[in-house]
Parts: structure tokens; sequence; C-alpha cells
């Protein structure tokens, strides 16, 4: 399947919300409905605003999503039925080798996430008991190895 990646609008911020929230629950299954309900107002009013986003589309749908600063990515999410369908590797090389991105942050109860990256060439330089809010969800800091 061929993919652009492009930059989404304001307005497509919604559906990027959407598109996190259902990948969360498909792949992050340690957190509660609380944790998930905490961290979506957080997703959409602030955390989308922080990044320079770029996502791929299928006719007119997100499929996926991509969240940068600088030479990290802050945010790479998929929707479930396009995941295994090459969209998470496009919007990694892309982020790679368009956008210089070495680092990312990866939930360390996330296994698939952190198989994906080892298995692109990312190794694990650090490790945080706690994520970016003060939550008992350890973050694993990987850089890719040159």
């Amino acid at each position: 399947m061929k993919m652009t990646i492009e930059t989404p609008s304001v307005k497509d911020y919604v559906e990027i919300t959407e598109v996190w929230e259902a990948s969360v629950r498909a792949t992050h299954t340690f957190l509660t409905e609380e944790d998930i309900q905490y961290y979506k107002p957080l997703i959409l009013k602030e955390y989308l605003k922080a990044v320079t986003l770029f996502c791929t589309r299928d006719q007119n749908e997100i499929t996926g999503f991509l969240g940068l600063d600088d030479d990290k990515i802050e945010m790479l999410f998929i929707r479930p039925d396009y995941r295994g369908k090459g969209v998470g590797k496009a919007l990694l090389d892309f982020a790679v080798t368009e956008k210089k991105a070495r680092k990312v942050d990866v939930n360390e109860q996330n296994e698939q996430a952190v198989g994906f990256y080892e298995y692109l060439g990312f190794k694990t330089v650090k490790r945080e008991p706690l994520d970016s809010n003060g939550k008992p969800f350890p973050i694993l800091s990987m850089e890719l190895q040159k």
C-alpha cells in the first residue's frame, strides 16, 4: 500500500485523538479506563500542539500519526485495523530519514512498541520509573544505534 505522509491541520485533531484512543485501547492494556480518560483531553488540548505532526491517510481517513520534537519521536500511533500493514514503519522511516529523528520514549509495559523499535534499530539507554505526569508507567528512553 503506497502511503503519503502529510501535515494534518488543527481541524484533524479530533480524528487524531480518536486514532490515539483506538490505538491505546489496542496496545496499552496496562492502562485503566480512568487513565485513558485522564490522558485523552491532554492529547487533544496540549500534546498535539506541542509537537510537529505528520499523518498517513487511506481515502480520507487518518490511519496513523507521528509527533516529533526536534530529533525525538514523541508519539506514534496507528489505527488498530491498519496495524501490521506498514503504516508505523513508513512513519518511523520518514521520521528517521527525512526528519533525522534518533530518539523515542516508550512505555515499558507496551511490549509490542518496545519490540517494534528494537527491531528497527533502537536500543534502550535509560529507564524512568514514572511517566512525565508522575504516573507509575515506566518509560524507556531509546536511541537509534548508528
